[in-house]
Order: structure tokens, then sequence, then C-alpha cells
């Protein structure tokens, strides 16, 4: 009677306060009613929507930039791009582990936003100011060197920013749902989606509006627009202080993964106990708050760091254990975590390569093209780019509506699909934009071959409609999934670096991407004429479309391989198990 009284007002507690290691704005166990979950969300979409304002407005027409305006080449333009890319994509890493290591999300997110905010101040003033500017007066053929050194320290000042915000605000979003309580952990399962319909909003408004004024007006009059959002969603993301939970920042999260190896190593001629239970983990009533990891059987090498060593004194072991000779089996099977997520991440990066080709060459592509709307509208060559936002939406917004509670209610898994079968079936729209780019491209250079002095200006613009579409229809499946795998599957000290994990798989990529371009162009160039010209007209990007769509199809059999063998996470909370929500996860009993 007694136990079914304090089990009831555990219950009553935990439905006031939240206990998953959080605070609020004075330090305090955060209050579940007035902090968190969506109504501190929507302050962080609301910046989120801003960075991918910027972002979009300025990466789908640097290559256009880059060549009408710089004079660069086709071939170096898509280099410079993919360079840029792959950098503001990569500088996740070092933003992801700063901010769980040192400063905390808040106010990492806080201070790369001022860094964004000054990379775009010094774009506006390499537009305005008469000594940074392209030219003395209208169009020149050859720009001055220091504008073109200004605008580079600019965009590499926004990638800085960039490499802040990004890891530290989406982990910040989905720390405002607590993992233990049901509710909440429905509603984080479909922030990824919303968070991502917003980032695609941002993308949208980007490729019109942001490029329509770059077209139509000025690249300096888009800049200020671009800088004004950014400084008003500044202070809006500070408005909403009183309503974050915070979590503090705890030290690097690689040194516990460095003592593991260690302590495995220094005991690596012990021989393994007989029960897997006899390995040192600290007792659940130490620290209540903490999320204790079950043991599993992949890696047993590692396991000898979390065995005891000295029988005769092991509860001195314990009490003054060493975490550079003995660790705990949540310690060991959290880099245990990080280890399998290696392959995912390297068969996730042949879809970054294609996704890489949206940016570059698609939108050079439409630059050939008709885009006449009307007599008077001709719509600007980035804004092609929307139809993959679009594509993005439609496919988040069926995911969650639809497509999610019918599969609960069949397979009665609280996410519907599987993370790694939502991305892996993403994976398979990549091919098939390959393909399709390789047909219309073949059919826009018959066109070009039929009519030289006329070129592609005769073909639609929206003949490139299918291939935007369908990839943003995969980016719904795998570039979501993949933010929610990285966010999930990682150390629960880790989540800002999760979270630049996946960013660097779209990073890695754009460097590959270049390195391939790279390789063949020197290979076919070898064989007579290069794949890649000085405009579109003299090269055969259908050939290297084909090729990625081989590349793809042959990853994506390796993907389906090492997706069948993965081990999901499996976490308890104190006495209480709380599984995440796969099938194949297995569970076993705790001493």
């Amino acid at each position: 009677m007694e136990q079914t009284k304090k089990q009831k007002s555990l219950e009553v507690d935990e439905k006031k306060w939240v206990y998953d290691s959080s605070v609020d704005h004075k330090g305090r166990i955060p209050v579940r009613a007035s902090t968190g979950a969506w109504k501190a969300s929507l302050f962080i979409i609301a910046i989120e929507f801003s960075e991918r304002l910027s972002y979009f407005g300025l990466a789908t027409s640097l290559i256009i930039y880059l060549t009408k305006v710089i004079h660069q080449d086709l071939k170096t333009a898509a280099k410079s791009v993919n360079y840029w890319s792959g950098v503001t994509t990569m500088m996740p890493l070092l933003g992801g582990f700063v901010a769980d290591a040192y400063l905390g999300q808040f106010t990492t997110v806080l201070a790369s936003s001022v860094i964004y905010l000054l990379g775009l101040l010094l774009l506006i003033m390499s537009r305005l100011v008469p000594g940074l500017k392209t030219c003395d007066s209208g169009m020149c053929h050859e720009p001055h060197k220091v504008h073109e050194v200004v605008f580079f320290i600019a965009i590499y000042l926004i990638s800085i920013g960039t490499g802040g915000h990004k890891p530290s605000l989406e982990s910040f979003g989905a720390n405002q749902f607590d993992d233990d309580h049901p509710e909440e952990r429905k509603q984080k399962m479909s922030f990824f989606n919303w968070w991502n319909f917003g980032l695609c909003c941002g993308l949208l408004f980007g490729v019109t509006l942001i490029v329509y004024i770059q077209d139509h007006v000025s690249w300096a009059a888009a800049d200020i627009v671009l800088t004004a959002t950014m400084a008003l969603t500044i202070v809006i993301f500070c408005m909403g202080r009183p309503f974050y939970r915070y979590r503090k920042a705890t030290g690097s999260p690689l040194t516990p993964m460095l003592q593991v190896l260690v302590a495995a190593i220094t005991k690596r001629n012990i021989p393994y106990p007989s029960d897997p239970n006899q390995l040192y983990e600290v007792p659940e009533s130490d620290n209540t708050q903490m999320r204790f990891l079950y043991h599993t059987d992949k890696l047993k090498f590692l396991d000898k760091a979390a065995i005891i060593d000295d029988e005769q004194n092991k509860e001195e072991e314990k009490k003054n254990s060493n975490p550079w000779r003995l660790a705990t089996v949540t310690r060991v099977e959290e880099l245990k975590l990080i280890i399998n997520i290696i392959p995912i991440w390297l068969t996730t990066l042949p879809f970054g390569i294609c996704v890489a080709q949206t940016a570059t060459f698609f939108i050079k592509q439409s630059t050939t093209m008709n885009r006449t709307i009307t007599h008077n509208f001709v719509i600007p060559p980035a804004t092609v780019y929307a139809l993959g936002a679009i594509g993005m939406i439609i496919s988040v917004t069926f995911y969650d509506r639809l497509l999610v509670p019918f599969l609960r209610r069949v397979t009665g898994n609280e996410r519907g699909l599987k993370i790694l079968q939502r991305i892996g079936f993403g994976m398979i729209f990549s091919v098939i934009t390959m393909v399709v780019a390789a047909l219309v491209e073949r059919k826009r250079l018959n066109i070009v071959e039929k009519n030289p002095l006329e070129g592609s200006i005769t073909m639609s613009v929206f003949w490139l409609a299918p291939q935007f579409l369908i990839i943003g229809i995969g980016d719904g499946f795998t570039l979501v999934g993949l933010q929610e795998y990285f966010y999930d599957q990682v150390p629960d000290s880790m989540r800002s670096l999760g979270i630049a994990l996946y960013l660097s798989v779209i990073g890695a990529a754009n460097f590959l991407s270049s390195l391939l371009i790279t390789l063949v162009d020197h290979i076919t160039e070898k064989g007579g004429k290069s794949w890649f010209g000085k405009d579109l007209n003299s090269s055969r990007l259908d050939y290297f479309y084909g090729l990625l769509a081989v590349i793809t199809s042959l990853n994506l059999c390796i993907y389906v391989l090492v997706a069948r063998r993965y081990s999901y996470k499996n976490v308890q909370r104190t006495s209480m198990a709380v599984a995440d929500c796969y099938e194949s996860s297995r569970i076993e009993a705790m001493a």
C-alpha cells in the first residue's frame, strides 16, 4: 500500500517537473507545463528559418555569381561552390564539440549567430563600399582582386557561423522534449519533421524572394534583407529564453571514449567473465538522472574495460575506480555506438554527392533554358531550386500526417518506419533522380546539337522539375532520417556533435563531389574529350549523371547489408527500462 502511494506520488511529481538533467534559465529543475516542448521550439524554429533563408539565398546563387560577376569558368566555379559547401557542413563538427563540451547549446547558438551576422554585414560592404566593389562602374571582365578576397572572407565567416549554429540549434530544439515522458517522446519524433518544414519554408523564400531581389534589384539589396531578418530572429530567439530547457556542458565527450579504449587495451589479456552481469556499472542510486545503456555482445574486446580485475579488493576498486583503468558498461556501450555509426556514415555519402549536384550543375543547367513564365516575367535561375523544397515539404507532410499514423497502427512501432528503413527508402529516389537528370540533359544537348546558335533556350526550364521534385521527396526521407538517426543514436552527452555528424555527411559529400569531378575530368580528357568543358554545351553532364546513378545503385546494396546488421541504441533510466522503439533491439536483463 505504502509502495503504491510512493509510486503515485512519483508519477504526479514527474508530471509537474522534468527530470532529464535539464534546467530552466535560472538553473532550477524545469516545470513541465511552462517550459520546453512546442512552446519553446517555435522560437528555435524561427531562427532556423532565418538561417536557412540566408544560406539558400546565397548558396543557390553562388555558382551564378562566381561565373557571371567574378568570371570563373564552370569547372572552377563548381569546385569553389563544393569547397564552400563542404567547409560549411564540416565546420559543425567543431561547433558541436564546443557546444557539448564547453559553452552549452544556447550560448553557442547565440555566439555563432552573431558571427553569421558579421559575415552578412561584410558581404553588404563588398557590394556597396566603393573600394571593395567588383568594379568602379558597371560590368567588368576583370573584377578587383580586393572584392574577391573580401567576398570569400564574408562567405567563409558565414561558414563559421553555420558551424556553431546548425548542430547546436537543432539539438537544442530536440532537447526541449523529454525522452522519458510518453507524450513528449512522440512529439520529439514529429519535431524533426516540422523542423524541416520550417527549414524548407526558409529555403523557399530564399530561392524565390531573395533570388528575385538579387536578379531584378541588386545583390546588395538582397544582402540587406537577409541581414535585417537575421538580426530580428536573433532578438526573437533571445525572447524565448524563459521557456527553454538547458543542458549544462559536461566536458569533452571524447575523453570517456578514450578512457574506455585505454582501459580495454590495458586489460587485453584478462579473460572475459562467465556472466556479463559481472561487468562494472555505477549503481542506479548514485546518479538518478543518468540514462544507462544495456550491455550488447558486439565488439566484445571493448567489454574488457569494464572488467574488475582485482577480485580481492572488488568493492575498494569500485569505490576508488580510475576511469583510465575501469569503465562502466554504459561508457563502453557509448563507444560501441560511435563505432557502429561509422559504416552508416560512409554508406550515406553517395546520397550526399547526388544532393550536391542540385546547388551546382542543376542550377547552372537552368541558366541555359527558357525561364519565361509570361511576356514580362522571367524567373531567376536559382528559383527552380524551390521545386526541391516543395518536394521535401510534400514528403515530410505525407510522412508525418498520413504514413506514420498508419504504420503505427499496423506495426505497433511508435516511429512507423525504423530510422534506417526511412533513410534507405529515400536513397532509392536519389538513384531515380540521377537517371532522370541524365535523360533530361541528353535531350537538352540534342536540341543544342540541332541548333547551335539558339542552344537550348527553346527548352522550358520546367523540364528540370522532375529531378528537383524527386530529389526533394528523397530528402524528406533520407535527410530528415539522418538528422533523427545521428541525434538519437549517439551518446546523450554528444547530441550537438551527433547533428554535426549528420551535416558532415553533406560536407564530406561536397568534397567528394569535387574530387570526383577532378578525377572524371582528368580521365576523360586523356580519352580524347573531357566531360566538363568550358560551358554546359561543350560538357557531357548526362554521362556524369549516369555514372552517379551507377555509384548510388551499388552503394544502396551495400547500405542494405549494413543496415540489416545494425543494432539500435537501447537505454534505461533508473529502475524503469525505456527501450527505444525498434523491433530489432535486443533487451537483456540487468542485475
